[in-house]
């Protein structure tokens, strides 16, 4: 069997009939289904694809040797459609043949083979491809030999397995016995036709064509079809390292989708993947060569789903409150911008930590597993929201012996067993089914409500298990929350004063932990009304709400912020300074890195040195070098300053010369009027001489600075490498001292801005939104991560040479 085109291109399943005579000598036969004078029509067209351009070909030379045509397989992107299909690298396409060819067709055990970094798997004999380390519908693989462009497609597509394989038997038949113009014909009305070996025509009927074509001629004019990946204009891509020299997590912020083109966060973390595999072979070169630099893993970590999912029903609890009018503006603000006011609120918030950090752990889990050789560091990327959820969860990791044993270990769990705290709760009807899954209390207190309803628990019981634990261990916790404070990031109370001036020290202490409970330094406390829906800061409330912050299973390296609003968020929580020598507690390094016409990023520098203002760190640009139009403008500057300068020095000069004119002894009265004449007569002339000489001077070094600049700039462009770069930089920091930019980034900058493109720099509030999600498609930010990554390191980076 095998497929026929259909009205998309796709191919539905018929079983060809292969005619090797002569179509000249039979020009009446017919098919099936199409008229066969239809297919004459199109072969005596004078087109390039029309049978009378074959006649030009030397058909008298002797025919080559059959070869079989070398596979290649092929991937659907999505699994909705099948209209698009991209290569594997030649590396994945390797192990998938000779898996292959190893088992075959045959029924029997499915055989996986890890692709694409092993961040996919496909399975040989079902022909799918599996994601792992996210959720993806399996989406269709093929082993592809011939491929068809229609005149209005951009590309070649490829052709079905079993119609491939009825393609290279009649092309073998053709080759082996050198008789051409052979043509197979489908039951469904498909006509392959080969001319030559460089010939090769589809002819499809009238009926499958597009009803809205305005001629026969158009109706049906032939596909080409091509043999083997290497006749076609396809871009088969590099395979990936296998060393993972570092793994890099990466938080998305508000709403489903990340870009101006409403791409996932799988989509753009894809992208910012590929940039980095481009500069580590651009400016890692040499290493690489060396087998010093392998490749970094980034992972994107998806907690958008999880809140607007089933579980919550926010989404159906606001669709009940939301108006009619502008639904397409609602629903945008209800799936985006509600997030920001979710993460404020001490239920949603909850959930929103708890997804993070569980799904950073899994993913976490997963690559250790298919990675058991990795021993690289970890770090973690936050783009906007995403950004603010990493802060508050690093802010509030633990460092000690119980860092990574997880957040619920608390001591009361050395106490109860589960069927004691069954028991007491009247659950104790749960109790095989727990133990069942090998659950404990430590394990149960790492479950969530999804988890134990999958178990088959109802809801009222699963709240009550989980509400006892979580509160269990927040009362033990709470005695020794105080003590776990970071000490750098506090807010000063402002409490009543005596006589003395001195603060009273109650209130004081009253007001300090209600501050540093609102603050990112601990978990965060609300106090709460019986029916839990006001906040109040009163002492009429019933109970207490507390955000428990998990912890992470291993200890960050680097933390890099994307366009974040942590500035701004930690101001509007009360907190103004962030005490130098304060550092996360599991994380030393830490990166804001923002576009400077971004309207949510924020900076963190000056909360921690507020003596001195100091400017943002620029990124320089991967090439080596600033943008032209950031020269242009730094050119011209200097050029007015300059100018400036020498005129108000000339004028300083010439009103001195006036001012110190001498008075000396003064002759007599009848010398005196002929002696002041004359030095006044002097003086005008030489202070006329002066001034017009440097009149002339200012001219010709305006000029000569205007004359200069162009060439300046060729030199630059020529010659701008990274030594100049370099020189440049090094003048810039000997102009300003070092300043050491307290811990959290161990004493180095930490406001990190990129260069704005040339369109951008016309009117900034037009490029406000696209600079906000730039950073995935940046690769000035992929450079920085990777010079970070790989400093750490101890490898060396190169600059390229222009």
């Amino acid at each position: 069997m095998s497929h026929v085109p259909s009205e998309e291109g796709g191919l539905s399943e018929a079983a060809p009939e292969v005619n090797n005579q002569d179509l000249l000598d039979n020009p009446a036969q017919k098919t099936g289904n199409a008229p066969e004078d239809q297919v004459p029509h199109v072969v005596n067209e004078a087109s390039p694809s029309s049978t009378s351009s074959f006649e030009l070909l030397d058909m008298d030379s002797a025919p080559a040797p059959y070869r079989e045509v070398q596979p290649h397989w092929f991937f659907c992107p999505r699994g909705d459609e099948n209209t698009t299909w991209l290569p594997f690298s030649r590396e994945d396409s390797d192990k998938l043949e000779n898996a292959l060819n190893t088992v075959g067709d045959k029924e029997g055990d499915e055989v996986v083979i890890a692709v694409d970094g092993e961040r996919y798997d496909v399975h040989v004999r079902e022909r799918m491809r599996y994601a792992v380390y996210w959720e993806q519908g399996p989406t269709e693989v093929r082993r592809c030999s011939w491929f068809y462009k229609g005149d209005k497609d951009t590309k070649f597509m490829p052709y079905p397995e079993d119609f491939c394989k009825r393609l290279e038997e009649a092309y073998m038949v053709a080759v082996t016995l050198n008789e051409w113009k052979t043509k197979l014909e489908f039951p469904s009305g498909e006509t392959v036709i080969l001319h030559n070996p460089k010939l090769i025509m589809q002819y499809q009927p009238v009926g499958l064509q597009d009803e809205w074509q305005s001629s026969p001629s158009e109706q049906t004019r032939p596909r080409t079809v091509k043999r083997g990946v290497g006749n076609i204009t396809v871009e088969i891509p590099e395979g990936e390292p296998e060393k993972v020299d570092h793994l890099v997590f990466m938080v998305h912020g508000i709403g489903p989708a990340c870009d101006l083109r409403f791409r996932s966060i799988i989509q753009c973390v894809n992208d910012f993947r590929s940039a980095s595999l481009s500069l580590l072979g651009s400016h890692y070169k040499r290493a690489q060569q060396d087998g010093q630099v392998g490749r970094v893993e980034f992972l994107p970590v998806n907690w958008h789903s999880a809140l607007h999912g089933d579980a919550t029903g926010v989404d159906e609890d606001i669709q009940r409150i939301t108006l009619p009018s502008i639904s397409r503006l609602r629903h945008f603000t209800n799936d985006t911008l509600l997030d920001l006011f979710f993460y404020n609120s001490p239920t949603y918030c909850q959930t929103i930590v708890d997804t993070v950090a569980s799904e950073i752990n899994k993913l976490h889990t997963l690559f250790k597993q298919r990675h058991s050789g990795f021993n690289g560091a970890i770090s973690v990327v936050g783009h906007s929201l995403g950004s603010l959820i990493l802060f508050d969860l690093l802010t509030n990791q633990r460092n000690g012996s119980n860092a990574r044993q997880g957040v619920l270990s608390g001591e009361f769990l050395h106490h109860d067993t589960l069927q004691d705290t069954l028991t007491r709760l009247g659950l104790q009807q749960y109790l095989d089914t727990l133990q069942a899954e090998n659950l404990d209390l430590e394990s149960l207190a790492l479950c969530q409500d999804s988890d134990l309803k999958d178990l088959g628990i109802p809801l009222g019981p699963r709240k009550k298990l989980l509400n006892y634990i979580r509160k269990k261990w927040l009362s033990e916790d709470s005695k020794n929350r105080a003590g776990r404070l970071p000490p750098g990031i506090q807010v000063q109370p402002e409490g009543s004063s005596d006589q003395d001036g001195n603060q009273s020290s109650a209130a004081s202490k009253r007001r300090a932990h209600f501050h540093r409970a609102q603050s990112v330094t601990s978990a965060v406390e609300y106090e709460y009304f019986d029916v839990g829906i006001g906040q109040t800061n009163g002492g009429i409330a019933k109970g207490q709400v507390s955000i428990n912050y998990p912890q992470l299973a291993f200890h960050p390296q680097t933390f890099f912020a994307f366009g974040s609003p942590i500035g701004m968020f930690l101001t509007v929580r009360g907190l103004k300074h962030i005490d130098p020598n304060y550092s996360f507690p599991t994380c030393k390094s830490f990166y804001n890195i923002y576009h400077p016409f971004d309207p949510v990023a924020y900076r963190i520098e000056p909360m921690i040195v507020t003596e001195v203002d100091l400017e943002p760190m620029l990124i320089p640009h991967h090439k080596g070098r600033k943008r032209m139009h950031l020269e242009l403008k730094d050119s011209l500057t200097r050029m007015s300053m300059d100018l400036k300068n020498n005129v108000f020095g000339s004028l300083r000069t010439a009103w001195q010369s006036f001012a110190r004119i001498p008075v000396a002894a003064l002759p007599p009265l009848d010398e005196a009027n002929t002696t002041i004449e004359n030095d006044l007569q002097e003086s005008q002339a030489s202070a006329a001489v002066s001034a017009s000489t440097k009149r002339e001077e200012q001219r010709a070094d305006f000029w000569t600075k205007v004359l200069e600049w162009p060439r300046a700039l060729h030199k630059h462009n020529l010659q701008g490498t990274c030594e100049e770069a370099e020189s440049s930089e090094s003048a810039e920091q000997r102009e300003q001292p070092e300043i050491k930019v307290g811990m959290l980034n161990e004493g180095r900058r930490i406001d990190y801005v990129l260069q704005e493109k040339p369109i951008e720099s016309f009117n900034e509030y037009l490029f406000a939104i696209q600079s906000h999600l730039c950073y995935w498609e940046s690769e000035d930010t992929a450079l920085l991560l990777l010079k970070e990554i790989y400093d750490k390191l101890g490898v060396a980076f190169e600059q390229p040479q222009q």
